[in-house]
């Protein structure tokens, strides 16, 4: 059974970083592409950010480009989200995907983890 376990969530004030880590158990993650999505209350899961299995390519949202960024550690079987310059407005709770390509995981993923939330002071 394949968990994902997010961590790194927590209060920032305006302008600040938090890093987001997922960590992935149960079978090989080198060969999955893994995402990032948010949500706030009562709207639907947006898709934040995506890196191919072998970490060669990677994907934003236009609303995150140049402030987040996206990498995986095989070895950890991890991946990360560094998040600088956050707005009030990126407070959600992130969520951590896993599937079989990057389009996959950027649309439909199968596999979700527990999610964390990030919480933005202005």
């Amino acid at each position: 059974q394949v968990q994902l376990v997010e961590s790194g969530g927590g209060l920032v004030q305006a302008g600040g970083s938090l890093r987001l880590s997922c960590t992935a158990s149960g079978r090989t993650f080198s060969t999955y592409a893994m995402g990032w999505f948010r949500q706030t209350p009562g709207k639907e899961r947006d898709f934040v950010a995506a890196i191919t299995a072998s970490g060669g390519t990677t994907r934003y949202a236009d609303s995150v480009k140049g402030r987040f960024t996206i990498s995986r550690d095989s070895g950890k079987k991890t991946v990360y989200l560094q998040m600088d310059s956050l707005k009030p407005e990126d407070t959600a709770v992130y969520f951590c995907a896993e599937g079989v390509s990057i389009a996959v995981v950027t649309t439909t993923p199968p596999r979700w983890g527990q999610g964390t939330q990030v919480t933005v002071s202005s």
